[in-house]
This record gives C-alpha cells, structure tokens and sequence, in this order.
C-alpha cells in the first residue's frame, strides 16, 4: 500500500464510527452478493459453491492488493458468461485452469499499460455504461417478481419504503441491512411463504480448500483455453476499470488504475487455486458499498468478503431463510440510485450535442440487448470515433488564390485544419486542376502552416494530387509543413500508391 493509503486504513481501524460504518457496509454487500454469486454459478453450469467461493476470495484477495479502495470484486455474470463454454465442453479441471490464465493475462497486460486506454473512453460512453448497468440491474430482479406468490410484491413495497426514507430519519445504520433484517424477522414471525435465499441453490458448508487443475500443461490446451482466458481478461478489466472510475468520480479520490488491473489478475489466480469462478469488478454491490452505506476503505471490501464465507459456512441455515424479496428491493434502491438521471432531462438532451446523446444511446442499446457490459463500451467507443472523425473531417478546407511572384503568376493553396483519413480523402478533389494548367499560371503552392499531416492516407493523397499536376506540366511545391509532417512525408511519400 501507499502511505496515503497506510494513512487511510489506520484512521478507519482507529475511528469507531468510520470503522461501524465500513463494517456495515461490508454485512450489506455481503448479502447481496449470496444470490447474485449463485445465479451466475447457474449461468456457468458449476456448483453454486465454486461461485460463492469466488466472491469471497476476489473480495478478500482485491481488498488487499487491488488499487480502487472500496470497490468490490466477486463473481459477475460477464465474466461467467464469457466462460461457460469451457465448462460445458471440457469440465471444471479446464474452467478453473482458464481463470488462472485469465489472471495471468490480466497481469500481463497492466505491465503493458492497458489502463491507458482509459483515457480513449468519452464521458457519453462513461454515462451509457452506468445507465446501462442500472437496466441491467433493474432487469435482473424481473424473474424474481413475476409468477411469484402475491405476498412479495407488498415485501418489495415494504424494502423501497425502508431503503428510501430510513436516510431521512438516520443514517447511523445502513438502510439496506435494516430493510433486509427487518423483512426477513416479519416473514419468518408472520409465517409467510415467498421464495427465500435456500430457493436459490445449496450453500457451502465447508472452507474453499487448494485446487490444482487436472490437465496437461501442453500446447493443445493453451490453445483451447487461451481465447476464453483472453476474453476473460478483457472483459474483467474493462468492467474493473469503468467501475474503479465511477468510485473515483463519486468519492473525488483518484485510484492506482495499474494496480486495479493486476489486483484483479491476483484475485483471479488465487481464486482459481482456490476451485472458485473467478470475476472482476461488480459494480451494483460497489454501489451498494460506497453509495448506499458510505464506505470509502479497504476495510469494506475485506468484510465483505469475510462475512460472506461466514454466512455462508456458519450462518447458512439463518442466511437460507432471506426472503428474496428484501433483496429485490435493494437491489432496485440500487438501480435507481445508480442510473443518471440527470443525463436524461429535457433540459440536458437540449444543450447536448446530438452526436452526445446518440453515443451514449448505442451504449445503452446495445449493453441492455448482449447483456454485456464489454460490447456496449466497445460499441459506444466505435460510435464516438466514427462520429468525431466525420465531425472534425468537415473542419479541413481548402482555400485559393492567385499571386504574382518574381513575375510568375502562382496558384497558392491554403489548406487549414487536421489532415487524417477521413478529412484528406475529400482533399484531392479540392484543387483546380484545369484551372491552374492554363498557360497563365506557372506554379502551383500548397500552403500548410494551418494544418498537420496525422497519418500515412493524407501522405498519399498529396502524392496523387502531385502526380496529377505533373500529368498537366505542373509542378507542386508544398511549403510550411512542421517538423512531424515533414518525417511523414519524407518516410512514406512515393511509397503508398500503385504504379
């Protein structure tokens, strides 16, 4: 750890209220994570265990190593979603074997600064990315309120009332915790029948214990389960890295986003040696840690992850009887409190520009519609490119004039604004060809104090537009290039076009 975080982790041990509030913090996530870790074991066809595992192990593991301070790490549905083949078609020795490599890879690419990438990520894909993520969340509790008993929607009714207006009176316990406590004495006492946390799958009873992969350490298996581990990783970072910044954003602290990368490579080997799922980053229940119950430290993340192995393997006949009701209701409180309202308004849409919103729409769109987080930022990132490109590639223009020099008469050409493939590819039509090779002009300059050659497409075209005034007897001088521009050109002119 850093001294600033040193600092940090000593005020929280040494302040019983900030250390009540991160413990709290850390029963909630707790909770929430039991059926949320389950159901994606169900997605990726293990046991429920290896889930649960899981989550306890990325919590504890990134609590210590990782680089966002309160961020939760644990079993996500991407993450499983991404492998789920490997464990329908070769086994549990082969899936476990891929986590370990994903985290290796995870490693790898932080050494490589993949973190920097980061910057490429516009606000409007930032703001889809956590809308999206709220739908999804939102999304996510409609199988447990449709065909269910009539009893849970009263219970739901009950949790929003709970997590919403208990703030208002008091903030010293977690709304979350109370409404989940409260709902859970209520059904039990009153003998009321709706689907419980047992529902969902068997809970472990015993400690995760070292898991060594049963498969040959050959070349055929790191082909069959490279492409997934790679996937994996990719996907885990993106999701890790997008939520670090959210935290960031929320609490205005800055993360070691290097060290959230191989943090979460860590996790996932000691996970995978461990017999869990792996994961990365999950953004409802770091909602739930920072934004509803105020967590800002490690300490958090690290309960979070112990209390769950605790309820888990002591608690788990008491953590069984949680009506799934009372977590529909956090989960939806956490929905709401995550979605940007803001970035909707009438007002908002207004003074944004179109291309704006429609990037974060397609962020939205296509996150909802493929369920994965990593697709939607991809498809919002495209977006934002290919707008921005066809935005500045209408600033790149193109003026004439005609001037008499040492008694020649010039054509002089003025080009101003960014030269790259999508401004330049209209530039070859923007000169007088005809024009400039009648008999009164004697000498064609292309002026470029204004602008900036930024890639090899710009470098041909000025190679065509040369050759083209060469077939009329003319030729081109090209003035006021700076110094970058000039190693471009004289590295690549000549050199790109046919014949």
């Amino acid at each position: 750890m850093t001294p600033e975080q040193l600092q940090s982790l000593r005020f929280t041990l040494r302040s019983p209220r900030r250390l009540k509030t991160e413990a709290l913090a850390g029963l909630v996530v707790a909770l929430a994570l039991i059926p949320e870790a389950i159901a994606f074991s169900v997605i990726a066809g293990v046991d429920p265990r290896i889930g649960l595992f899981a989550s306890f192990t990325m919590a504890v593991t990134t609590a210590i190593v990782g680089g966002r301070p309160a961020m939760i790490s644990a079993a996500t549905g991407a993450v499983a979603l991404v492998i789920a083949p490997v464990m329908k078609d070769h086994g549990i020795n082969y899936l476990i074997a891929t986590v370990i490599l994903a985290g290796i890879f995870q490693i790898v690419l932080a050494v490589l600064g993949v973190t920097r990438l980061m910057r490429f990520i516009p606000r409007s894909v930032m703001i889809g990315f956590v809308n999206a993520l709220a739908i999804l969340v939102f999304m996510a509790q409609m199988p447990e309120l449709i065909g269910v008993p009539w009893m849970v929607y009263p219970i739901v009714a009950l949790g929003l009332l709970i997590v919403f207006g208990l703030p208002r009176i008091t903030t010293a316990v977690p709304a979350p915790l109370v409404a989940v406590v409260a709902l859970t004495i209520v059904t039990v006492l009153a003998g009321i029948r709706v689907p419980t946390v047992h529902d969902k799958g068997e809970l472990p009873n015993s400690l995760p214990g070292f898991f060594l992969p049963n498969v040959p350490l050959t070349w055929d298996t790191f082909q069959t389960i490279a492409p997934f581990a790679l996937s994996m990783a990719l996907v885990g970072l993106l999701e890790s890295l997008m939520t670090a910044k959210l935290v960031d954003d929320i609490t205005d602290t800055r993360s070691n986003k290097t060290r959230v990368s191989w943090g979460q490579g860590i996790a996932n080997i000691v996970t995978g040696f461990l017999g869990g799922l792996g994961g990365c980053a999950v953004i409802g229940q770091t909602m739930i840690n920072v934004k509803g119950s105020g967590a800002r430290s490690r300490v958090s993340t690290f309960l979070a992850g112990a209390f769950l192995l605790v309820l888990v393997v002591v608690l788990g006949d008491v953590v069984g009887m949680i009506p799934m009701a009372a977590l529909v209701a956090v989960m939806i409180f956490v929905s709401l409190i995550t979605f940007d309202w803001h970035s909707i308004r009438a007002a908002t849409l207004r003074r944004l520009p179109k291309s704006e919103t429609g990037v974060m729409l397609v962020t939205v769109a296509v996150v909802v519609a493929t369920h994965n987080l990593a697709i939607g930022v991809g498809a919002g990132v495209l977006t934002a490119m290919v707008l921005f490109a066809r935005r500045v590639a209408h600033f790149a223009t193109v003026e004439r004039s005609e001037l008499a020099l040492n008694g020649r008469t010039v054509a002089s050409y003025r080009v101003d604004g960014e030269l790259f493939f999508a401004s330049s590819n209209d530039l070859y039509t923007q000169f007088d060809y005809a024009k400039d090779s009648s008999e009164g002009i004697d000498h064609v300059v292309i002026d470029f104090h204004a602008s900036h050659i930024w890639d090899a497409s710009t470098v041909a075209v000025l190679d065509s537009v040369s050759e083209k005034y060469r077939r009329h007897g003319r030729e081109v001088e090209l003035v006021g290039l700076n110094a970058a521009s000039i190693r471009m050109r004289e590295r690549l002119a000549g050199k790109l076009n046919a014949g």
